[in-house]
């Protein structure tokens, strides 16, 4: 089982690290983006969300301070979730519908992270242990 955990943490991680990429390399597209949804300081808010997804990133993958990795992915995503993804102020039927699939994809994503938690730490095949 131990190996399984290892291979569903690199893919995870992998996802995260994939995301915190975009968010450096399309920094202005992205900043377009936040600054459309009325977020104050923008291009701020892609870098500081790019960091926290390479900080929940990179714990999930390594194992090393998987509380604080998870923690950054949950202060990532609940405000992302509702800020980014708030449906129930979009009138468009199906823009509705695509924040609706954003916003619950983020609220799975970060239930998923929480459960990471219950898992007794040091995690087995962790850097560091």
């Amino acid at each position: 089982m131990e190996i399984l955990f290892l291979i569903g943490r690199i893919i995870v991680g992998a996802f995260y690290i994939n995301n915190a990429f975009n968010h450096f390399a399309r920094l202005e597209m992205m900043a377009g983006y936040t600054q459309s949804k009325g977020v104050p300081a923008p291009k701020a808010a892609v870098i500081v969300t790019g960091i926290l997804l390479l900080i929940g990133g990179l714990s999930i993958l390594t194992g090393v301070q998987p509380t604080i990795g998870v923690a950054a992915l949950v202060i990532f995503f609940l405000p992302v979730a509702i800020v980014m993804h708030g449906f129930w102020k979009v009138s468009d039927p199906n823009m509705r519908m695509t924040e609706m699939a954003h916003f619950m994809k983020d609220i799975a994503l970060m239930g998923s992270a929480l459960m990471l938690l219950a898992i007794p730490q040091p995690w087995p095949l962790s850097f560091g242990n």
